[in-house]
């Protein structure tokens, strides 16, 4: 005998189908998911870095003011590149990828870069802000390469068009962030460079080989920085160095344990208090664990799910090639960096400085981030009947704002 909820069960899938059959669906899903990570991530960044804040600067507001500048700013980059012609943006990818290369090599000269935790990959801005040149690389790098497999179309039947010059430019730009020691973003740019070569098809055996020298690369610079091997190392039993190599991560699973289910109640961390290092930056996913719990760790990673699941909707329903690479190298670039920060803040990856995209603080890859979902914002409206239901959709508010100001007369 069925129950209500086996009786519910198609009813609710039904209808999710319904909805991701209208032509705004990879629209709207975009808009959503990347809005919410976006607002939720101030709030978060607000909590967890309040105490911090407040004993540096004297403000409770002062870092996630900082993070509010950069994320206005990433909002009106996302508008602009959602209003710009496809031809227009294609047209500014090589200069883009050229100044995001000349800003890595600034890093190197003496007197300009700044080294952070390590990482020599900042350049000084005005009024105390600072620029990561490698985030507007990872940009860069996906709309050079879905630009240049668009290009060649059929001639992708060739193994030989498909890993030059690719390879070597996305390899070079991966190999300048490597020289800055910032091996998290390194990886990232590892993940888009397979997975775009997995999207374009390139045969089993060539994957397996670029896989297999990436990860030989990946070994070899873990191996020669002795702080990479600590980690490493203690990935396995944090609790054999408790003080100095497992402290970030296991005071990071007692942001966890405390939260449970439910939270602790938004503001109410003790690991933000000075226990937990970077806790407003890459390991604010903690923060979020202990005090909004499961659940509000689950909603993270159900956006997450959200906007990786309309980039693919969008990849796979466009005539564009373009758009179907460009889309397709976002979500493998946002995914990719997710998945990397929450499996190191569970225990499930080793300590790599890599935030978590739309959420943790750092105001370059906040920016980025934001325009690169503008950007998969123009790419939905590719898809079939998209446009058009968009125009229809502006000319009903249009009419709803007259009908308001002529009732208002």
């Amino acid at each position: 005998m069925s129950t209500t909820a086996d009786r519910r069960a198609p009813a609710v899938v039904d209808a999710a189908h319904r909805v991701l059959e209208r032509p705004l669906a990879s629209y709207q899903l975009v808009l959503g998911s990347s809005a919410l990570l976006l607002g939720l991530g101030l709030i978060m960044v607000l909590s967890a870095s309040s105490v911090l804040a407040f004993n540096v600067y004297g403000s409770s507001f002062a870092i996630v003011a900082r993070q509010a500048i950069f994320a206005i700013g990433g909002v009106i980059g996302a508008i602009i590149v959602a209003q710009m012609p496809l031809t227009l943006l294609r047209r500014l990818i090589t200069p883009f990828l050229i100044v995001s290369v000349l800003l890595i090599f600034a890093t190197f000269v003496p007197g300009v870069g700044i080294s952070v935790n390590g990482n020599r990959n900042w350049l000084p801005l005005f009024g105390g802000f600072q620029l990561q040149p490698s985030e507007f690389a990872k940009l860069a790098v996906v709309l050079w390469i879905a630009d240049l497999y668009a290009r060649r179309g059929r001639k992708l039947s060739s193994t030989r068009m498909i890993l030059m010059p690719m390879i070597p430019v996305a390899g070079g730009v991966a190999a300048l962030v490597v020289g800055q020691h910032d091996l998290g973003t390194a990886l990232v740019l590892f993940a888009v460079i397979v997975g775009m070569l997995f999207v374009v098809g390139l045969p089993a055996r060539q994957m397996g080989a670029v896989v297999a020298g990436l990860g030989v690369i990946c070994v070899f610079f873990v191996a020669t920085a002795p702080h990479r091997v600590a980690r490493l190392l203690n990935f396995f039993d944090p609790m054999s160095d408790p003080d100095k190599a497992g402290y970030q991560a296991i005071h990071g699973m007692m942001g966890f344990a405390r939260g449970g289910f439910w939270g602790v109640g938004l503001g109410g961390s003790r690991q933000k208090w000075g226990a937990l290092p970077e806790a407003h930056t890459d390991f604010i996913l903690a923060v979020i664990g202990e005090e909004l719990g499961l659940i509000g760790s689950f909603v993270v990673l159900g956006l997450f799910v959200m906007l990786a699941v309309a980039g693919i909707r969008t990849a796979t329903r466009t005539p564009d090639p373009f758009v179907r690479y460009t889309a397709a190298g976002i979500v493998i670039w946002i995914l990719s960096q997710a998945i990397i920060n929450i499996g190191m803040v569970l225990g499930l990856l080793p300590v790599i400085g890599i935030p978590l995209p739309l959420v943790s603080y750092g105001g370059s890859s906040l920016l980025v981030t934001v325009v690169a979902c503008g950007i998969l914002l123009k790419c939905a409206t590719t898809e079939p009947g998209a446009q058009r239901a968009l125009a229809a959709s502006k000319e009903r508010r249009k009419r709803k704002r007259g009908h308001r100001a002529a009732k208002g007369r």
